[in-house]
């Protein structure tokens, strides 16, 4: 018998007439497929309106983009062998969210933001940390409700609104994730050639391309030859397994946080508080400013939400890591920032290293010695945890076919995805190796604000039952699709709001937006029925996840205006890799619906 081409539809449109048998791919049967249509019509379009290969390219796109995933089919992976192996406790979990968050924000964030905010700098924390603790408790509930698998913001997405979006999320966070990861690792480098500088003999005899960079052609090409070795040395460690990278992790950032508590012990002493007199000299705006500014150094407790998969027991153990880790970082933050406004008055605080400028100044060298170890374990951890994290995205991705399916593979005695980790780190060396990433950085934060916006909405979407609500849809439009509306709405108020305090439009613009991002969050909160989640539930829904939208897109406000360009740019260019690979390629497991509200936690260890 002459075989048929393969049909060019999406995998979870084609019948089982129409398409070849693999061992990985399912298909739709007519039942399921009905039962698909009935359950989820306030979600999509029906079946009708994209049935069969009558359709056109356009209408089979919207169709694929448009459907959610399921993840019950998920605990396959884990009980087959072919998942990663829990062997992260709570401890563990906490160290990987601080190993994430404590780098560069303790040692340099400090000292650029309070040249403007004085010691109110303390403040700027203190909101910034607040803002944090909203996404994370919107973190730890989806953590919690979603334990047996990798995928962190893109699984949530996946689950809550549609394949397309949440591509578009994955796109965004890894950009974000390769910069960022090629930066630290230049950091990295300078920070560890100056540590070495402090032997004698090796005082100024370091070539420049070693560790600082050496540029050429106009400074677009930058040669670092230390960075990519780091790079490669910390790869490997990840390759070798998650027991290993956490003991390197655990080890690091313990180094760190007991070099903080020594720096600020010291530096208690030499505290002068008439230096904290003006506290607020620039006024309040500053301070609210400069929280834009420090929102960033608490980035990175997202990071635990990507070890489910690995965690002993991640129902539990995934929220404490979260909020866990974000409330040491807070503490440690208010504390390092109040010891050194203390120690020398705020305009004499330097922006490279204003913390061992601060003890410098007091004549307490032997601390800038333990502050650069503090810094290279700093930006260590928190460039392992990025790389870390890097990896499971993409094999959360690989599994779901939106990506080649050799990202899907797991070493069988290793336990780690292999290829996933050498992809991330070669890409990685070969941005810290040739380019000054370090002029990229005004396009970064966009994935991260975007990812974090989409997971606080997820907490409110997942939380609605659709089938308990007795109100009425308002005309054409359903009850689902009236709350991501006025979600949208929300995040577009907040957008304005910050346009207006960005660029001091006047104030009414700001109450306006204020006004009808409130009226949206009535709406949702009296027009919706909601459900109380499986284990860690976030409070105050749906009232606490809409602010942390607002509050998140706020600050997308302030971003540099090269950032939107690139947010537009990679949003269109992901678009077109969904629409040419992704729609064709992606995997649906299992069409049990109901499977979403995750209540057990398949081959969890004692």
């Amino acid at each position: 018998m002459t075989r048929q081409p393969a049909s060019l539809l999406p995998l979870w449109a084609r019948t089982p007439t129409r398409r070849p048998h693999t061992a990985r791919r399912h298909p739709l049967h007519a039942a399921h497929a009905s039962s698909l249509e009935e359950d989820d019509a306030n979600h999509r379009p029906s079946s009708s309106s994209y049935g069969g290969g009558r359709r056109g390219f356009l209408s089979g796109l919207c169709a694929a983009a448009l459907r959610r995933k399921p993840f019950s089919a998920h605990a396959a992976h884990a009980a087959s062998g072919e998942g990663l192996v829990r062997q992260l406790g709570v401890f563990d979990l906490v160290l990987l969210g601080i190993g994430a968050s404590i780098g560069a924000g303790v040692f340099v964030v400090t000292g650029t933001v309070a040249r403007d905010a004085g010691p109110g700098v303390t403040i700027s924390f203190v909101l910034a940390g607040a803002a944090c603790v909203l996404n994370a408790l919107c973190y730890a509930e989806l953590a919690s409700r979603f334990p047996a698998v990798v995928g962190g913001a893109y699984l949530y997405t996946y689950a809550a609104f549609n394949e397309l979006t949440a591509f578009l999320v994955f796109t965004q966070l890894m950009l974000d994730y390769h910069i960022g990861a090629a930066s630290i690792a230049r950091s990295l480098a300078s920070y560890f050639v100056q540590f070495l500088e402090l032997i004698p003999f090796l005082k100024g005899n370091i070539p420049t391309c070693i560790g600082h960079g050496e540029e050429f052609f106009g400074g677009v090409v930058s040669v670092n030859i230390l960075a990519p070795v780091l790079l490669i040395i910390l790869t490997a460690i990840l390759c070798y397994g998650v027991k290993e990278s956490s003991a390197v992790n655990t080890f690091m950032t313990t180094l760190k946080i007991v070099i903080v508590i020594i720096v600020v012990f010291v530096g208690v002493f030499e505290v002068d508080v008439s230096n904290w007199s003006p506290f607020m000299p620039n006024g309040f705006k500053a301070v609210v400013t400069g929280s834009t500014v420090v929102f960033f150094a608490y980035v990175g407790f997202d990071a635990v939400a990507n070890s489910a998969e690995e965690a002993k027991k991640p129902q539990r153990d995934l929220p404490i890591g979260i909020l866990g880790s974000l409330l040491v970082c807070v503490l440690l933050y208010v504390v390092v920032c109040l010891v050194i406004t203390g120690m020398v008055p705020y305009t004499l605080l330097g922006e490279d290293a204003p913390l061992a400028e601060a003890f410098a100044a007091k004549g307490l060298k032997f601390v800038t010695v333990l502050i650069s170890i503090g810094a290279v374990a700093g930006l260590t951890t928190t460039l392992l945890v990025g790389l870390y994290v890097q990896s499971r995205l993409y094999l959360g991705l690989g599994r779901d076919g939106l990506l080649p399916s050799i990202f899907a593979k797991v070493h069988p005695t290793r336990h780690t995805p292999l290829h996933s980790q050498i992809w991330v780190g070669c890409v990685a060396a070969v941005l810290a190796g040739l380019f000054n990433v370090h002029a990229l950085s005004r396009i970064l934060s966009v994935g991260t604000l975007t990812g974090y916006s989409v997971v606080s909405a997820c907490v409110i979407t997942l939380r609605w039952n659709d089938k308990a609500t007795s109100h009425n849809s308002l005309g054409s439009m359903s009850i689902w699709q009236e709350g991501v509306l006025c979600l949208v709405i929300i995040a577009l108020c907040g957008f304005v709001a910050g346009l207006c305090y960005r660029f001091s439009y006047a104030s009414a613009f700001m109450i306006i937006a204020f006004l009808i991002a409130v009226v949206a969050g009535f709406v949702l909160q009296f027009r919706q029925v909601y459900v109380d989640p499986p284990g860690f539930s976030c409070p105050g829904v749906p009232i606490v996840p809409a602010v942390s939208v607002f509050f998140n897109m706020l600050l997308f406000a302030q971003l540099h205006e090269e950032a939107w360009y690139r947010f537009v740019i990679l949003s269109l260019l992901a678009v077109g890799v969904y629409a040419g690979y992704g729609q064709y390629h992606a995997v649906p497991s299992s069409l049990d619906h109901s499977a979403v509200a995750y209540h057990g936690v398949p081959s969890e260890a004692p």
